[in-house]
């Protein structure tokens, strides 16, 4: 059996087989330093591609420098990883053709993508390369996110409400007795009254009381 690496429909480069393995084959294995997961974070900070593969609890990662590194993910796999004894194994499970890329599900966790886009192309594909179960975490996580922001913003305009009332109940000075002064509408005054002229302009006539007769005046 032999393995290759060349260019990959998947992602970048990806690793082939260039005879037929047989269903439970332990193709290759996923070699390099074994690290702590904190020493990772920080070595890798920033980086968008590692090649960091989890064993035990999780809290320890191998960091990948061989051939097993370059096999991509598909969520229609024709492997899957086995870990004995701290070492972690691609195993075939079913018969691979000769040329065939092979891939297996990675299950990713605890990663600061959004969404770890897929594109292996499977009919069943979920998306992403993220585990069911962390995709499932990210949903729940979302909608009480998603729940907050709505309540904050609820509460946010009901305080603008109260907030709007009282500042119309404040929007007029106090009289002496401590009531709203509210303007009311201008009467016309015994004394005088309002005409329009054409010109759409007011002009006020006044009546003034006289003797034995009256004069208008016209201010």
């Amino acid at each position: 059996m032999g393995l290759i690496i060349r260019s990959s429909t998947i992602h970048a480069a990806g690793c082939y087989t260039t005879a037929p393995i047989a269903k439970g084959t332990r193709v290759v294995e996923y070699t390099g330093p074994l690290i702590d997961k904190d020493e990772a974070d920080v070595r890798y900070e920033g980086r968008p591609i590692t090649y960091l593969f989890g064993i035990g609890d999780g809290t320890r990662v191998i960091d990948g420098h061989g051939t097993a590194m370059f096999i991509n993910h598909s969520c229609d796999a024709n492997c899957e990883t086995e870990e004995i004894d701290e070492h972690v194994w691609i195993t075939a499970i079913r018969d691979i053709a000769a040329g065939e890329e092979l891939c297996y599900d990675y299950c990713l966790y605890d990663g600061d993508e959004e969404n770890a886009p897929c594109n292996c192309g499977a009919q069943a594909c979920r998306g992403s390369m993220f585990s069911p179960e962390e995709l499932q975490q990210r949903e729940r996580l979302a909608r009480k996110a998603a729940g907050k922001r709505l309540s904050v913003k609820t509460k946010k305009k009901s305080h603008r409400k109260k907030q709007s009332k009282e500042a119309q109940a404040q929007q007029k000075p106090a009289g002496k007795f401590g009531k709203t002064l509210v303007k009311a509408k201008k009467k016309p005054a015994s004394t005088s009254r309002q005409n329009k002229t054409a010109g759409g302009k007011k002009k006020q006539v006044i009546e003034r009381p006289a003797g034995k007769s009256q004069k208008k005046i016209q201010a």
